[in-house]
């Protein structure tokens, strides 16, 4: 069995910084594709961050510049750095990755994490 454990939300001041975390655990044989989406309520679940195997990245028109998306093979952990936040970057944030197991190949959600940017 394949979790995604997120962590990293919270409240923080439009201007400030996070930095999300993103675990993979279970039986996996690679992880090829990780990426970060976002939510709110009432909206489509938006694309933040793309990162490949190869460590290439790929972002959304906003995320571009204040957002860095990186990844510990190592550690099979998923990072989302993001800073100068705006109130408009409010969401729940949620990582996806896909990985290879002994079945083979499937796409794994994680169970979110809030971001709220306020004064």
């Amino acid at each position: 069995q394949v979790r995604l454990m997120e962590s990293g939300g919270g409240l923080v001041q439009p201007g400030g910084s996070l930095n999300l975390s993103c675990t993979v655990s279970g039986n996996i044989e690679d992880i090829n594709r990780l990426t970060w989406h976002r939510q709110v309520p009432g909206k489509e679940r938006d694309l933040v961050a793309t990162i490949t195997s190869s460590g290439e990245t790929n972002y959304a028109t906003f995320a571009r510049g204040r957002f860095t998306i990186s990844r510990d093979t190592a550690k099979n952990t998923l990072y989302l750095q993001m800073d100068n936040l705006r109130p408009a970057d409010t969401a729940v944030y949620y990582c996806r990755a896909w990985v290879v197991v002994t079945t083979g190949a499937y796409d794994y959600w994680g169970q979110g994490t809030q971001v709220t940017v306020s004064s």
